[in-house]
């Protein structure tokens, strides 16, 4: 099988997704913005073929490249693996014939509103939304809803570019900062009340090959808005219990009704008071190393095995279920650059749970709080127990202390 791959290089670990399709056995032809010469060795290896454009998100310049590998030779799949790439890798496809997400669902799967309006009328429970360019409607829906309130831009991802407002003050602030008074259109939707996670899927013709629940400590928003916390995400063996199946079933329903094939996926939802509820899906694999946590906790290779859903339609491998395993992200004390750290003795305790872990050198700039789970020092275990790896992930959060100045 002959398949195209949007951006291999950046970034880095799009590598990954290369290595995972020739693992299969595909022949890959990338499409990126660097040229071939500053490629890295490795990727360079895995690919058969490489495209040089202006830009991926640049349709007519992928339409080039996409015509140009075709008279070549035989194109079965393309595929992109980043948010930002989803919708021009889509209109691409669908101009040259090549079989793979649709423009529909790509479009479903980034725009908010519409994907909410979408699965409410497929029975879907998801918090009241809307998408305007409009001031005056998000004025007006704040004050049919109530607070708290989530304003966002409708093709965002994760928490980049987000607002939770509680009153009028804080609407208008949102209001101005998303420039939505100067044309900019947005989602804003109710705040949903309750515990967060993520449920991704690797798809074979719409039927779930393989699936993993990750958990959230705190909830995105409260996690990224505060530098005092050292935010987490694990990913459990426990999607045998039976407090998963609702969530299975609602995320089987979702796929069918947004008519995704083969394709990983990645959907974000709460738990809380008002039951289980759909927040997002993404038509991509999750982003900030998760899949790296799921090798490492089920014992397999999750971009072989994505490799094998496009290539052959079938698994090659099983998740072992036997770790659980978490990300923490480590926050230095101020913005300015890394002076050192504190209690990385704690890690070398730990070394049998210690997947691996990334700590900045001293002289290193600092990343802002809200950069993300990846941004300045991370460390990830991985554990049986997944209690156990929710009490030495906040050890390591309790006394491992970067500190700046």
């Amino acid at each position: 099988m002959h398949v195209i791959f949007v951006e291999p290089a950046f970034p880095y670990n799009q590598r990954q997704f290369v290595r995972g399709l020739r693992a299969a056995g595909a022949q890959v032809t990338g499409i990126g913005e660097m040229p071939i010469e500053a490629l890295p060795d490795e990727i360079r290896g895995w690919l058969y073929g490489y495209e040089q454009v202006r830009s991926v998100v640049h349709e007519p310049s992928m339409l080039a490249a996409v015509r140009r590998i075709q008279a070549r030779g035989w194109v079965d799949r393309m595929e992109a693996t980043v948010e930002a790439h989803i919708m021009a890798a889509a209109n691409v496809r669908e101009a040259t014939g090549i079989p793979g997400t649709s423009v529909k669902t790509s479009y479903l799967c980034r725009d908010k509103p519409a994907m909410k309006e979408a699965l409410r009328e497929g029975g879907i429970p998801c918090a009241q939304s809307t998408g305007t360019d409009s001031a005056d409607e998000v004025r007006a829906f704040a004050k049919s809803v109530g607070y708290p309130l989530i304003i966002k831009p409708r093709d965002g991802a994760g928490a980049a570019g987000t607002w939770r407002v509680t009153n009028d003050a804080e609407l208008e602030n949102a209001i101005a900062e998303s420039y939505l008074d100067r044309g900019a259109s947005v989602a804003v939707e109710e705040f949903i009340e309750g515990h967060e996670g993520f449920f991704d899927t690797i798809s074979v013709g719409g039927e779930i090959m393989h699936s993993f629940v990750t958990h959230y400590y705190p909830n995105v928003l409260e996690g990224m808005r505060n530098r005092w916390i050292s935010p987490q995400f694990i990913t459990t063996n426990r999607l045998d219990e039976e407090g998963y199946d609702e969530l299975r079933v609602m995320g089987k329903k979702v796929i069918d009704l947004l008519e995704i094939g083969t394709s990983a996926t990645h959907m974000e939802w709460f738990f809380g008071s008002k039951g289980l509820k759909f927040s997002e899906i993404g038509c991509r694999p999750p982003g900030v190393g998760a899949w790296d946590l799921y090798c490492a906790a089920h014992e397999m290779d999750v971009y072989k095995e994505w490799g094998m859903a496009i290539v052959h339609g079938r698994p090659s491998q099983q998740p072992s279920r036997r770790y659980s395993a978490g990300l923490i992200n480590l926050r230095p004390d101020c913005d300015g650059h890394i002076v050192g750290y504190e209690g990385i003795e704690l890690l070398d305790q730990m070394a049998g749970a210690v997947i691996d872990h990334h700590l900045p050198p001293p002289g290193s700039r600092t990343q802002p709080v809200e950069a993300g789970y990846m941004a300045n020092a991370w460390v990830r275990l991985r554990h049986p127990d997944y209690d156990q790896l929710r009490r030495l992930l906040d050890m390591v959060g309790q006394n491992v202390k970067v500190r700046a100045q």
